[in-house]
């Protein structure tokens, strides 16, 4: 194996519950050679200040009801349609846990080695 491969154990969308409410992580991935838990937020839209108090929340929770005193901290990323980066600056600079926010890219087709590999939609 390569020793710089990622190795992950996915927990797809998560459910927290936290005094009676019910909340769920887009993705929880725990990262078997780092030995910490990733938290990745999914956004449709461009980032907004108030995404890094909800990752803040996610974390926070993950880290008291999951988290094992042995683990690394937990990483947090943000995946946003779009992001401007002073807004991304302002909303995260007093923060003193990394964070990552980044962009993502859909494409409308599927690459062509993969087209005759899935069925259509019909």
């Amino acid at each position: 194996m390569n020793p710089g491969a990622c190795i992950l154990n996915a927990f797809g969308q998560y459910h927290l519950e936290v005094e009676g409410e019910d909340f769920y992580i887009d993705l929880l991935f725990y990262h078997l050679r780092l030995r910490c838990f990733v938290v990745i937020d999914l956004k449709v839209e461009a980032f907004k200040p108030e995404f890094s108090g909800k990752m803040t929340f996610y974390v926070s929770a993950v880290d008291d009801l999951l988290k094992h005193r042995d683990d690394m901290p937990t990483i947090r990323m943000i995946l946003c349609k779009n992001k401007k980066q002073k807004i991304v600056e302002y909303a995260l600079r007093d923060m003193n846990q990394p964070i990552g926010v980044s962009t993502y890219q859909l494409r409308e087709a599927l690459p062509e080695q993969l087209q005759g590999s899935l069925p259509t939609v019909e």
